[in-house]
């Protein structure tokens, strides 16, 4: 093989470990607590006012490493408000985001970070007795693109079913969808949101292409102006 040649089946590989980034379809594990490390954030309703509107709420705007998380509800304004309900469990401590009397537990709560992380994890309270299956759904999102979702099961917790929602993916995400089961709880509430560091973005696949092709061309017009 000629110094040509090597030189171009290197750069074949070096294309083929560059396009070879992650699908858009992230692997999601269960977390506790205790998986979020030093540089992650906390953020609590502290110090809001109770009845405060939750929908189009920003908090920790000036509070921790990760900068603030804008919350946003499907079903619009008058459905959460920042309140002292259900009660203190083992992962609430009010003030918390809890869902107003009535039908306004079946929408979705968006919030979305100001940067990429890959841990995710929220206390959670339902208005209900017992365990309660699919308690919880937290679905992930890079920008538009969908990277996993997570049920979780919420076990009796002091005075009402809940628990610690947490999730790690192996994609890094900037937005998170939760929902409640609606059909077994009247209500929820929800507290004590922790997000790990900001982690660097994984390359698409298209820019990866791009930027392998790209390399391949410099090598072999390098090549030939050696070989002329």
């Amino acid at each position: 093989m000629t110094t040509s040649q090597r030189r171009i089946s290197s750069a074949l590989v070096l294309v083929g470990s560059l396009v070879a980034v992650p699908s858009a379809s992230a692997s999601l594990i269960t977390i506790g607590i205790g998986a979020f490390q030093m540089g992650s954030t906390l953020t609590t309703f502290n110090g809001l006012a109770t009845g405060t509107e939750v929908n189009g709420l920003t908090v920790d705007a000036e509070v921790g490493p990760g900068g603030a998380i804008l919350f946003q509800y499907s079903l619009g304004n008058g459905r959460l408000a920042i309140n002292v309900g259900p009660n203190t469990t083992a992962n609430i401590n009010p003030p918390a985001i809890v869902s107003n009397p009535g039908p306004n537990d079946d929408g979705v709560l968006t919030m979305t970070f100001p940067s990429l992380v890959d841990v995710f994890g929220y206390g959670y309270a339902l208005q209900a007795t017992g365990t309660i299956f699919n308690a919880t759904t937290v679905s992930l999102f890079n920008g538009a693109t969908p990277v996993g979702s997570q049920v979780f099961t919420a076990m009796p917790d002091l005075v009402f079913p809940g628990g610690f929602a947490g999730v790690q993916s192996t994609l890094p995400f900037n937005r998170a969808e939760v929902t409640f089961n609606s059909t077994a709880a009247a209500a929820f509430a929800l507290d004590n949101i922790r997000r790990g560091p900001a982690v660097p973005a994984v390359p698409e696949p298209a820019s990866a292409m791009l930027l392998a092709m790209g390399l391949l061309a410099i090598i072999r017009a390098r090549t030939r102006s050696k070989t002329m």
